[in-house]
């Protein structure tokens, strides 16, 4: 992907990291060509995200580099949805456990546009979970989704992105073996295609996580734009028969970006 840009040198580099980084956490590479699309022809998702992520890139503040200086916390009180015996929820059900407003602290929710359906691939095949994750689409795949955005109270830091997706208990329990497999596989990076040119993943390692739900795991995955680092992290929380799925980048420098444990928390509490 090409990206052209005005102004002074690190203003440029700001928007062609947040574009990148966007299109490596969802897969949107592969949507430049494909996906949704409008009427003269071109892929809208692609275009409203990359959009998105230039007008991020040009607020410095915008950019997600660590927790608000006062922690968020969840709110007192928040009662689950029983997803803990492992059962397929609905769509509905996904809907009314998924993190909103008010939940944690600090933080606003908003609706996500889920992911086109083109994606990226994995050269490698054991490193195909690592990328239907990038895709927003974990594998096996869910019976129902909900992704929403998440943002701090800081100038809108830190940004978080989340996905919900309902698949039993042992789909969901096969999610996170997988991606364990997956990260200590492919460790020293790999290459995946879908988009306009290959994308370059330079390293994958777990990170600890945060010790909530059934089952937790941590990991980044470090992107490469013509040699600038994009770290990307994931947080997959497993309660019963669901999986939330949490993301954020550092789109200025190759710092691990920092995820707040109230949100694992808040929505290991809702599907309880």
């Amino acid at each position: 992907m090409q990206t052209r840009t005005a102004g002074t040198p690190d203003m440029s580099r700001r928007v062609i990291l947040a574009a990148t980084a966007a299109a490596l956490a969802l897969g949107l590479t592969g949507a430049c060509g494909g996906g949704e699309q409008s009427d003269g022809g071109t892929s809208k998702k692609g275009a409203d995200a990359k959009a998105h992520a230039t007008a991020a890139a040009t607020d410095p503040a915008a950019t997600p580099t660590g927790e608000p200086s006062q922690a968020p916390k969840p709110r007192p009180g928040l009662t689950g949805i029983g997803a803990s015996d492992g059962r397929v929820l609905g769509q509905d059900e996904l809907d009314r456990a998924v993190l909103t407003n008010g939940d944690v602290s600090g933080f606003t929710v908003e609706r996500m546009a889920g992911p086109p359906p083109q994606g990226e691939t994995a050269e490698k095949t054991e490193c195909l979970p690592l990328t239907a994750v990038l895709n927003g689409k974990p594998e096996p795949l869910g019976k129902a989704v909900a992704y929403r955005q998440l943002a701090g109270a800081q100038n809108s830091r830190p940004a978080v992105s989340e996905f919900l997706t309902a698949h039993g208990a042992q789909a969901a329990g096969t999610v996170l073996s997988r991606l364990r497999t997956a990260v200590t596989a492919c460790a020293d990076g790999f290459t995946a295609t879908g988009g306009d040119s290959p994308s370059k993943y330079t390293g994958v390692k777990l990170l600890p996580p945060v010790e909530v739900g059934d089952d937790a795991l941590a990991y980044q995955v470090t992107g490469d734009f013509e040699g600038e680092p994009v770290p990307l992290v994931f947080h997959v929380v497993r309660v019963g028969g669901t999986v939330a799925t949490f993301y954020t980048a550092n789109l200025e420098g190759a710092r691990t970006p920092q995820m707040p444990a109230a949100l694992l928390q808040a929505q290991a509490s809702k599907l309880k």
